[in-house]
């Protein structure tokens, strides 16, 4: 796999086992391998979630935001460890610190800042900050662990 900044849909689709309803990102660009990406989630109302979240106001799922960190994360390690779905996967170990800002609707891009904090052995830890034009609307740390698929 040739390093670049920046991956397509059908690029992480051959890094994470996620797909449609649940693959919860578009992109991932600004990529430093082993450091650093910010992972790309354009929402829109066409998301099932909003069906019934909520009847007054769609709002995208806090949790659903964290899954979408968390994928932008993975696909980040799995990328720089240069592995895909196929021989090894990540998956969400734990979620600290997590902090809602603001509501994030459809028409929306979020754009996911991962930073890894640490990595020891098959953990990695990331620092998440999750922002739409430029405005801070959530943030946690995440770690996530490597295993071999079975």
């Amino acid at each position: 796999m040739i390093k670049k900044n920046e991956l397509n849909i059908e690029e992480i689709k051959k890094l994470i086992p996620h797909r449609y309803p649940f693959l919860l990102i578009d992109k991932l660009i600004d990529i430093i391998p082993k450091e650093s990406a910010v992972g790309v989630k354009n929402v829109t109302f066409n998301e099932n979630f909003f069906q019934g979240h909520f009847e007054s106001m769609s709002v995208m799922p806090g949790a659903l935001i964290i899954e979408s960190m968390a994928q932008s994360a993975g696909t980040l390690v799995m990328y720089s460890l240069k592995k895909n779905q196929e021989n090894i996967s990540v998956y969400l170990l734990t979620v600290d610190k997590a902090k809602f800002r603001k509501p994030v609707c459809p028409g929306d891009t979020l754009f996911h800042r991962v930073i890894k904090k640490q990595n020891v052995k098959n953990i990695w830890k990331f620092k998440c900050t999750s922002f739409v034009n430029d405005k801070l609307v959530a943030e946690a740390e995440v770690s996530a662990i490597i295993n071999s698929v079975i």
